[in-house]
């Protein structure tokens, strides 16, 4: 027996639920520990708005069963997250799909829960425990829980409600569970990895802020050489400079003909694009004005801040390395250095010195990195630098990460460091390719974009097919789009592998290009 379904004069049919499932609305009144239901609707209306402060709308979409839910695991917490679920149940995949925030989080991600909902998936997201802009942290101060929501306890709260609220619904339990995310999603995957194994089947972690304290430290630090001190003052390093740097730089090693000592392309042809950037030693120094500032050079200061970016973050007192700095040949993207910016300020404003009235400038970055250590240790725990991926390994759990080398936000050898500790860890390599792989993206930005940059991929694809087929991803195909066209596909290989082109065919293709291993 159907159900009809009235809407704008218009009959919608939906299929009767599966024997003792609830309909949609009937999940208003599912119980469950620390949670209230605030909603559950049927959306038929092929969109959906987003609410709160400049929410679009998102489009094609399915019939869908929408779940509101408030979690409440501590006294001072109250995590929002909502459920989509097909409401056809022959549209349902029979799976689960969890989707991360960015920066500070502060609200569900309803943007990437659309795509996934049109893939068949139910799927879920939370805002991680307050409502607010993603760079702004002022809900952290004197809310030690709020602080440790956001660091790993909203998105697992969130995991284990949205299951039940599919198993309600459907009658069954998801036959695989993923998550995928990028930025703060990614650390949010690779935390579900480290603390969670049993959570989710398969992890998609792009971009992962998981050194959180020290790249904030990073951040501060490049900011400090990249910001003017006052409105009025000059910037540091103007952006009409950046184009002259980059040229510069593949001038050096991505230039036909280049040494293979300094070529850091490797991939055999020269295409603006630097495959294995670690390969670069290129020195600003060589653009130094010889004379007055003019828009062909840099001058003595411009060389300084050029070089603090490239160069990692090292303790001024001890020379630790504290974090790794911005790889070369993603210059073009440096105009989107300073969005990280009021996320680190508004990190050590509110939950390290948890005084509104904190000063970049004063951080001590022997002192300051103690005591957010001490921090993250005893309270958030932010952090997702735990390379014992064991537990995960043995439920046969798969990793994949990815990182863009032309990454303005989020260095990208700080992936690199990341796996080389889980293969530490582990003691052969072998064994970790076999559930965790990184991905780097030559050229790309913070998640997607980059001048040039092949950023369009599909790593959810790659994911269902190593956890349901055992199909390990040797190679994804990544295509750059320019004006709505497809003009050049390339394969993205698994770290330490890089991209070479084979000497025939076309250099725009990816299938004239192979895998091949080279060190740094």
């Amino acid at each position: 027996m159907k159900r009809p379904l009235f809407f704008s004069s218009a009959i919608v049919l939906l299929p009767a639920a599966t024997a003792g499932a609830a309909t949609c609305e009937e999940l208003q009144s599912l119980a469950m520990p620390e949670a209230t239901i605030t909603a559950a609707e049927t959306v038929t209306s092929g969109s959906f708005t987003q609410p709160g402060r400049g929410g679009g709308a998102i489009g094609d979409l399915p019939v869908f069963c929408r779940v509101a839910v408030t979690l409440t695991p501590t006294a001072d917490s109250a995590i929002r997250m909502e459920v989509w679920l097909p409401a056809v149940p022959a549209a349902w995949n029979g799976k689960f799909m969890g989707v991360g925030n960015g920066g500070l989080a502060g609200t569900i991600s309803y943007g990437a829960m659309g795509p996934m909902l049109r893939r068949g998936y139910a799927v879920a997201s939370t805002d991680t425990g307050h409502e607010g802009l993603t760079n702004d942290g002022r809900w952290a101060l004197g809310h030690p829980e709020k602080q440790i929501d956001f660091g790993y306890r909203a998105v697992h709260e969130m995991t284990l409600r949205a299951k039940e609220i599919v198993g309600a619904f459907y009658s069954a339990a998801p036959r695989y569970s993923y998550w995928n995310g990028c930025s703060t999603g990614g650390r949010q995957g690779l935390v579900e990895a480290q603390r969670f194994p049993g959570d989710y089947d398969g992890i998609v972690a792009g971009a992962p802020v998981n050194d959180w304290v020290d790249l904030v430290a990073q951040i501060l630090s490049v900011g400090a050489a990249t910001r003017a001190e006052s409105d009025d003052a000059a910037s540091p390093l103007p952006a009409s400079k950046l184009p002259l740097i980059h040229r510069a730089v593949m001038a050096q090693c991505d230039a036909p003909g280049a040494g293979a000592a300094q070529n850091a392309a490797f991939d055999g042809v020269s295409d603006g694009i630097l495959e294995n950037p670690r390969r670069c030693t290129f020195d600003p120094a060589v653009l130094r004005c010889t004379g007055a500032d003019g828009p062909d050079c840099l001058t003595a200061a411009q060389v300084a801040t050029v070089r603090t970016i490239y160069e990692p973050l090292r303790n001024p007192r001890t020379g630790e390395e504290i974090f790794p700095g911005f790889s070369r040949g993603g210059e073009l993207n440096w105009e989107g250095i300073p969005r990280g910016f009021p996320i680190a300020w508004s990190y050590y404003r509110y939950m390290v010195a948890a005084d509104p009235d904190w000063d970049f400038r004063t951080l001590d970055y022997d002192a300051g990195l103690a005591n957010a250590r001490a921090i993250d240790a005893a309270g958030a725990q932010i952090a997702a630098t735990d390379p014992d991926l064991r537990p995960f390994q043995a439920r046969g759990g798969k990793l994949i990460q990815y990182h863009g080398f032309g990454e303005p936000e989020i260095a990208s050898e700080s992936s690199i460091e990341y796996y080389e500790s889980v293969v530490r860890q582990f003691g052969r390599p072998a064994e970790v390719s076999d559930f965790h792989r990184l991905f780097m993206v030559p050229g790309m930005g913070h998640c997607r974009g980059g001048a040039g940059a092949t950023d369009q991929f599909d790593m959810v694809t790659a994911i269902e097919r190593w956890v349901e087929q055992g199909d390990a991803p040797d190679r994804i195909v990544a295509s750059r789009v320019t004006d709505g066209v497809v003009d050049r596909t390339r394969p993205l290989c698994p770290y330490p592998q890089v991209a070479r082109w084979t000497g025939s065919g076309d250099t725009d293709d990816a299938a004239s290009f192979a895998c091949v291993r080279e060190g740094p």
